[in-house]
């Protein structure tokens, strides 16, 4: 353009044209490096929040395995065993973040970030890989395939994994290319770092696949009719000769939308205004003195096949009251480290000549009212006697579950989980430990907690408000930062020696 037969003045405005036509270019260059940073900005967000929502699932499938190990054992352990895989791989992927980014005095100034050199020299030697290189495709393949071990190959979810985390020759319009080289080699720095943000991403999201997965073929199970089983609950423990039996049958799982095609108890068919959605009311003479069967069986209607649910159940009928009735007013557990108010009774006997007994156990005003202290140990025996009017005595007993109290929760202006707010109002908020719907109104003391803003170090706070070196950290934070509150400490009201969980973190989006 600046040769041939031109003038001077056509010249010099060519040779113009071409440098306009360069800085453009650089422009648009800066401007696809920055694009790379925002998007690896909000990888790294999602991968957060990502990885909350599978700390919480996993969390109540361990519930679930505590309380249900029969049913729930096998899938927790498989699912522990993702989350083992998943964190060692995405800390390896982090590690490789952090060697690539180190020296960089600013990890937000994305638009010098197009080194290709780093990565270059970290992966490649000529048109081999080095150790480095061949240890990352390493830990890529063998996550994958350490994954789709524990799923199964018959697994619907294999086949996404395979592609998700590829690392077979690409195809290009040379030829076959490797595939490290392929997505590594020769891009700038910025690109890199986003390309394993979103393979971080990845992990995360194979997580949520499985366990999903795990839950889900459970869920299919437990749905089934042939998991329900009858139950009769009768109106009370025991009859008196004479009286009729009153109570109901319910399915162990009730379905308001459930009802069944037919009953029978006992021989007899139940009419059809007693059999109700998800129950059967129940109202024959309970008969002579003695213990008393009740048979039959639920008939429903699945997959246009009829299936059969047995009832098989007794009942006592006595001339005189020989059992106690045992309730917790809150729960059907007891709590350690609360005063669990309990009602105490055997029918037909005063409550003065009825006595409780049992580790924790005291009596209080009222008729019946007990209040259960747990101590040591995971269960708890109450042992209860009464004097007839003949002068008999009569015993039972029933063993309670003890649990401690449930892990609160981190709150910030009494909000939990992600909370967004601008950061003048952070400094001047409380930071609190809350029980949400638990059963016991407690009054929890915050006694310190940790706050760590990106791109600063983390600040250990006494107490329940910012002190000076938390604001200071606070003041250095950007809009859209997300700040972090954990190790976040609290005592019980009233009871210091009890030893309160820490809470869970709370997570602040500055605005």
């Amino acid at each position: 353009m600046a040769s041939g037969n031109l003038s001077p003045r056509q010249k010099m405005i060519n040779l113009m044209y071409l440098i306009f036509i360069a800085m453009i270019a650089m422009q648009m260059s800066k401007e696809v490096l920055s694009a790379f940073g925002y998007m690896n900005e909000k990888l790294a967000d999602n991968n957060v929040t990502a990885t909350k929502k599978n700390d919480a699932t996993l969390s109540n499938l361990a519930t679930k395995a505590s309380e249900q190990p029969e049913k729930y054992s096998s899938l927790y352990a498989k699912a522990q065993k993702v989350d083992d895989l998943s964190k060692t791989f995405n800390d390896y992927l982090e590690s490789k973040k952090s060697l690539f980014l180190e020296g960089q005095e600013d990890v937000k100034d994305y638009e010098t970030m197009d080194k290709v050199d780093i990565v270059n020299e970290h992966f490649f030697v000529g048109d081999v890989f080095t150790a480095k290189g061949q240890e990352f495709l390493d830990h890529i393949n063998g996550y994958r395939e350490a994954i789709i071990e524990l799923i199964g190959e018959k697994s619907a979810l294999t086949p996404i994994i395979k592609k998700r985390f590829d690392t077979s020759d690409q195809i290009t319009e040379d030829g076959k290319q490797a595939w490290l080289k392929n997505r590594y080699e020769g891009f700038p720095l910025i690109s890199t770092i986003t390309n394993l943000t979103s393979m971080q991403t990845d992990i995360k999201t194979t997580q949520a696949e499985i366990y999903g997965n795990l839950l889900g073929g459970q869920l299919e199970s437990d749905v089934s009719m042939t998991k329900y089983e009858a139950i009769v609950i009768p109106e009370k423990t025991a009859f008196f000769q004479g009286e009729n039996f009153k109570g109901k049958i319910v399915l162990g799982k009730v379905d308001p939308t459930l009802k069944p095609e037919s009953v029978t108890v006992n021989g007899r068919d139940v009419k059809k205004e007693n059999i109700q959605t998800g129950q059967v009311l129940l109202d024959f003479p309970a008969g002579s003195v003695g213990d008393r069967d009740i048979k039959g069986k639920f008939i429903f209607i699945e997959n246009g096949k009829p299936v059969e649910i047995e009832i098989n159940s007794s009942y006592a009928v006595i001339p005189k009251p020989n059992s106690a009735v045992i309730s917790a007013d809150k729960m059907n557990v007891v709590y350690r480290g609360v005063p669990n108010p309990m009602t105490i009774s055997i029918p037909g006997i005063p409550d003065n000549l009825v006595t409780a007994r049992g580790n924790g156990l005291k009596r209080v005003a009222g008729s019946g009212k007990y209040i259960m202290t747990p101590q040591s140990g995971k269960e708890v025996k109450i042992t209860v006697t009464g004097k007839l009017p003949n002068g008999q005595m009569v015993s039972t007993s029933q063993n309670f579950r003890i649990k401690g109290i449930p892990s609160p929760s981190g709150s910030i202006r009494k909000q939990t989980g992600y909370v967004k707010m601008p950061k003048t109002s952070l400094v001047k908020s409380t930071v609190s430990a809350i029980l949400p719907d638990f059963d016991f109104d407690l009054v929890l003391n915050t006694s310190g907690f940790t706050i760590k803003v990106p791109g600063q170090g983390a600040v250990v706070v006494r107490g329940n408000r910012m002190d000076a070196q938390a604001k200071k950290a606070i003041a250095k934070a950007k809009r859209g930062d997300v700040i972090t509150i954990f190790a976040i400490k609290s005592s019980l009201a009233g009871n210091a020696t009890y030893k309160i969980k820490e809470a869970s973190a709370v997570s602040i989006e500055i605005q």
